[in-house]
């Protein structure tokens, strides 16, 4: 059964009504334009640092493929891995052997519960120019410090910090056992001129100045530390 000729015009009309289906040149070309003007390609389009990234990795690997690299990529491997080798060999034998050390803590340079830096000539300089001024307490403190350091420097005595003057006599007596007794008393000196606040007199210096003066000319028996 045919159309009817107002059905066929009708047709016609719906036909005209929709879009062809494939656009022309300048359609095509703004639908492309609209749809890549959606955010969401912003959003995937890749960063430069993404480009680098990716060329670097081309590039190692065409280095590593011999098929890429035309056979010399796994030669270019084989001459970096020797030339790290050669490197870590010369770094054994200019350097040696890593080795786990462990640095001993630097001992505070305490006499007596303070810090002193000063050699034994140092404090015996020191105390002499205080004698020369009639300063007799720190004469003879100046003096006994320099008597300790100077069993110290020679390795007889070694005080640990908080040893007591009177501890410290006790162990040079025992090094040098003929000046046991003028150790002693240089000690109470000290003691007596440093803690209890007892003036200092020229007698007291010339006692701790000579108990100093024949320990350094003594020769020690035996070498002994200091009880804590």
């Amino acid at each position: 059964m045919g159309l009817t000729p107002p059905a066929l015009s009708a047709l016609a009309r719906a036909t005209d009504a929709v879009p062809p289906l494939t656009p022309d040149g300048d359609e095509a070309r703004r639908w492309a334009e609209q749809e890549l003007s959606d955010p969401a390609y912003d959003i995937a389009e890749p960063t430069p640092f993404d480009r680098i990234a990716r060329a670097i990795g081309d590039f190692i690997a065409s280095l590593l493929d011999p098929e890429l690299s035309g056979g010399w990529g796994s030669t270019f491997a084989l001459v970096a891995a020797i030339v790290v080798a050669v490197v870590i060999v010369a770094a054994f034998l200019l350097w040696g052997v890593p080795r786990v050390t462990r640095r001993a803590a630097p001992r505070t340079p305490l006499l007596f519960g303070e810090a002193e830096h000063r050699s034994a000539a140092q404090l015996r300089a020191a105390a002499a120019e205080r004698a020369r001024a009639s300063d007799w307490d720190a004469a003879i403190v100046l003096r006994f410090r320099a008597l300790a350091r100077g069993c110290l420097e020679r390795g007889v005595v070694d005080p640990p910090p908080g040893a007591t003057v009177h501890a410290f006599a006790r162990a040079a007596g025992a090094a040098f056992p003929s000046l046991g007794g003028r150790l002693g008393a240089a000690a109470t000196a000290f003691d007596d001129v440093r803690y209890l606040r007892r003036p200092g007199t020229v007698e007291l210096y010339r006692l701790v100045e000579s108990a100093d003066d024949a320990v350094a000319a003594a020769r020690p028996v035996v070498r002994e530390e200091v009880p804590a």
